[in-house]
């Protein structure tokens, strides 16, 4: 069972949130809190499996509530609703920790397989729209470490990472499916599963969103 908090200043968006995901068996609702003040109480007393965030609400945002949340070292995973696929916001969220971000005007079962996905710990964005999304906005809002070593070799997170590794969390960074990885460097699918497990696990990554954007940070990766 997925437990789930839900985040929205709107009570009734909150309300057809909660109809929807209790209409599920494998889902359930572990609260709702109006803002993001209310979101970092309650995902530490409740420590919900995912928190469905909003971002603009009056008080501490949604984007300063998941930076806490993830800070917090909780095992629980964000997943930002936003306005639109482009928002500087919605960058800032991912930048913050969040696991992933949809629109609000979503079908409903997109809602539904990206709780799941966030909850089971993959990424709800697609490889590629988190590339274009970081192509966007790199260069408008700070990194994440403005510190990093120049060259890449030199940044402490990759110092584990093998040469195939290295290589497989280059081309994550612009954007490569799991399948593209297997095809154009010849390896079974399976095995690029266990190398981005690997590669997530070395750098202490959240999932492929996080590792996407190391990648720009440590400049294995530069937006186009």
């Amino acid at each position: 069972m997925t437990t789930v908090l839900i985040v929205d200043d709107q009570p009734m968006q909150r309300f057809g949130f909660r109809m929807l995901l209790e209409s599920q068996d494998d889902m359930t609702v572990a609260g709702e809190a109006g803002n993001g003040s209310e979101a970092v109480r309650m995902t530490a007393e409740l420590n919900p499996d995912v928190v469905l965030m909003d971002i603009r609400m009056p008080g501490l945002d949604g984007i300063e509530a998941t930076r806490r949340i993830v800070a917090a070292g909780a095992r629980t995973r964000v997943l930002i609703l936003t306005t639109f696929d482009l928002d500087e916001y919605a960058y800032a969220g991912l930048r913050a920790g969040a696991s992933g971000f949809l629109i609000k005007d979503a079908m409903p079962e997109e809602l539904l397989s990206g709780i799941r996905a966030v909850a089971s710990g993959d990424a709800v964005v697609a490889p590629s729209l988190t590339r274009r999304l970081l192509d966007t906005y790199a260069d408008q809002l700070p990194t994440a470490d403005a510190a990093a070593p120049t060259d890449p070799a030199d940044h402490p997170r990759l110092a584990s990472l093998t040469h195939r590794e290295r290589e497989i969390l280059t081309v994550i960074g612009q954007g490569w499916t799991n399948a593209e990885i297997a095809s154009r460097l010849h390896l079974a699918e399976s095995t690029v599963k266990t190398h981005v497990g690997r590669i997530l696990a070395k750098t202490g990554a959240r999932d492929r969103v996080q590792a996407v954007i190391l990648a720009y940070d440590t400049k294995l990766v530069s937006p186009s």
